[in-house]
């Protein structure tokens, strides 16, 4: 095999695009105003406009064949006994290097803009646990009014009637709502999609991804009914350019809570005392077993009911699927990995103190 010059070159610019991230990461308030709000949303429109009205995931089928060429990469490799191995792994390395320009160009370089609470003019702090029991306390009387509402009774599980493509379209809707209040959240050109890998997402734990290549939400279609309006709402805070996995969370609460749907606004909640309550459990199980007693019987069944469906795609290699993506959360600025899941609650318990909300 020759050596390929452009190869060669694009291989060397890998680690100097990295450097040059490095550099990025130290200059929030560059991306926030240049690329957040400034490129961003011209190209991640121009890819909603191109590939949203296309019926299956384009994304997906780009990613199944990546993932054939790696393979065959590795085969060919190994059944040529490694000839020319070093060219070759130049050429990896090339294919990389224009994946990763690509990959912080179209939606990556998110993850460096400032925090959403600072867009907000949120004045953030260390919170106690009595504004956390506050908090959830308001949380579980909102959860507990809109089941009874969709049940007319309190041990009832919500049953959501809605298809997956009917709430897609619908979730357009609490984001108008939202723009009014908010006008930076604000969501143009719908492109989102059932995920062609919904069983291999069940199988390592996930609900549903954004293709930053090709700028589609991806949602897991197996995800429970009554939490899918939250997941796909917080999918399309990642196409606005929320890359944080906790500003997706509390974008996508917002965009559901403003949902004129009640079942868009049950799942709001529903997903708010998840992680409060998951929080409040850390400081004072006691109390947190007391709160749970307060629950409608009804939601208590709902959040079994999904326990046990999460619980038949248990598997041995979940863990370490979950350990290589906490690995590159913590390599885009999420010190804290999966757990940065979780950090919703500060903004939770801002919102809730700083507004009355519907």
């Amino acid at each position: 095999m020759k050596w390929n010059k452009k190869h060669i070159i694009l291989a060397i610019i890998l680690p100097i695009q990295m450097l040059l991230m490095k550099l990025v990461a130290k200059n929030p308030e560059f991306i926030e105003h240049y690329y957040s709000n400034g490129i961003y949303p011209t190209i991640s429109s121009f890819f909603r406009i191109i590939l949203g009205w296309i019926p299956f995931s384009i994304g997906d089928l780009l990613l199944g064949f990546g993932l054939f060429v790696f393979i065959r990469f590795i085969y060919r490799l190994i059944k040529n006994r490694f000839r020319n191995l070093i060219p070759k792994l130049i050429h990896l390395v090339a294919v990389f290097s224009v994946i990763y320009f690509c990959f912080y160009l179209f939606w990556g370089l998110n993850y460096y803009r400032e925090p959403l609470a600072k867009n907000l003019h949120y004045q953030q702090q260390k919170y106690t646990t009595e504004q956390l029991q506050k908090v959830t306390k308001h949380i579980i009387l909102k959860l507990n009014d809109y089941q009874l509402k969709i049940t007319n009774n309190d041990t009832l599980k919500v049953e959501n009637p809605y298809s997956q493509k009917e709430m897609y379209e619908m979730a357009i809707a609490g984001y108008e709502n939202l723009s009014n209040d908010f006008p930076q959240l604000k969501y143009n050109h719908k492109s989102v999609k059932s995920s062609l890998m919904s069983l291999f997402q069940s199988y390592n734990g996930t609900s549903g991804y954004l293709n930053p290549l090709t700028g589609e939400a991806q949602v897991n279609n197996r995800v429970p009914k009554t939490s899918y309006p939250t997941t796909t709402c917080h999918e399309m805070a990642h196409q606005i350019g929320f890359a944080a996995e906790n500003e997706a969370n509390f974008v996508g609460f917002l965009a559901a809570n403003y949902n004129d749907d009640i079942y868009f606004k049950y799942a709001s909640y529903r997903m708010a005392y998840g992680y409060c309550i998951s929080e409040l459990r850390k400081r004072d199980k006691e109390l947190t077993k007391e709160l749970w007693k307060t629950v409608n019987k009804g939601v208590v069944k709902d959040y079994n009911a999904s326990f046990k469906h999460w619980q038949q795609f248990k598997n041995p290699f979940e863990p370490l699927m979950k350990k290589g993506y906490n690995a590159y959360l913590k390599a885009n600025k999420q010190d804290k990995g999966v757990q940065s899941y979780n950090y919703v609650v500060d903004l939770f318990i801002s919102y809730f103190e700083s507004s009355t909300p519907s």
